[in-house]
């Protein structure tokens, strides 16, 4: 049986104040034994390649960090034929060089989330290799596509529940064991990815610096959306550069994840 042409191999999936990105875009509603995802999917031709769009929390923000449908989402892009995701952020910034505006591409993740499903794999052994979060050719290519805003290459990136912003006695906490930034989204959106064979990499935006690393002002939900949007413009150019930049013949280790595991359904 010939298989369905993919509609889409690379999937961006964005974040606070990013609910479009592509001009001429179909519209593809997709269900997935998991529910729907976030919103319908978006498709069009970037530099020749075939891109999906998925805005993470709805094109009105009506899903707040722990109730994203991480699961749906990432199931929804990958049955598009989806093989390679960008996914950027908003982070807070738990280091006083990493002010708004700052970009970091980062290469570690510490999940402080709690009671989010975050595996495909509710039964059977299924155990993958989650050493290296994000795809090394994935980042690659995000720097190399966004040099002209000069993004911080590596990092931590610490990932709580949510939704409320951290305390000061949490964000010291978060800088003495190794973090970089800290958001709320990149976990199980990560993980998932991997799960599915998927190459995840992550862009993300600082948008203020986290409440105890200088000074006495906590953040608000207002400087995060003002400073994202009012970087909304560079973002787009550095994804759309991104996204002509990633290999068109996946060699990384990400598409191999599965390898040699015996999977109890089939994947999309």
């Amino acid at each position: 049986m010939n298989e369905r042409p993919a509609e889409a191999e690379i999937g961006v999936i964005g974040g606070s104040g990013l609910y479009a990105l592509l001009d001429g875009a179909t519209e593809h509603e997709v269900s997935t034994p998991y529910g729907a995802p976030s919103d319908p999917v978006t498709v069009a031709d970037v530099g020749g390649r075939r891109v999906a769009f998925l805005p993470r929390h709805g094109r009105d923000h009506r899903f707040p960090p722990h109730k994203i449908p991480y699961r749906a989402n990432l199931w929804a892009l990958r049955s598009l034929g989806v093989r390679q995701i960008i996914a950027p952020c908003a982070v807070g910034g738990l280091r006083p060089e990493l002010g708004p505006g700052t970009f970091v591409v980062p290469d570690q993740l510490i999940d402080r989330t709690s009671g989010r499903e975050q595996t495909f794999y509710d039964s059977g052994a299924v155990h993958v290799s989650f050493a290296d979060p994000y795809c090394p050719d994935g980042r690659r290519a995000v720097l190399r596509a966004g040099e002209r805003i000069a993004p911080v290459d590596g990092g931590t990136m610490i990932v709580v529940e949510g939704p409320r912003f951290s305390t000061r006695a949490e964000s010291r906490w978060f800088t003495g064991i190794g973090g970089t930034v800290v958001n709320m989204t990149g976990h199980p959106e990560a993980v998932l990815a991997r799960e599915l064979a998927l190459c995840y990499t992550s862009i993300a935006l600082v948008t203020d610096l986290d409440a105890g690393v200088e000074g006495d002002h906590g953040v608000t939900q207002e400087e995060v959306f003002s400073v994202f949007a009012a970087n909304t413009a560079r973002l787009r150019d550095v994804l759309l550069d991104a996204v002509r930049a990633l290999p068109t013949e996946r060699t990384c280790p990400c598409g191999s994840a599965l390898d040699g595991i015996k999977l109890p359904f089939a994947l999309p």
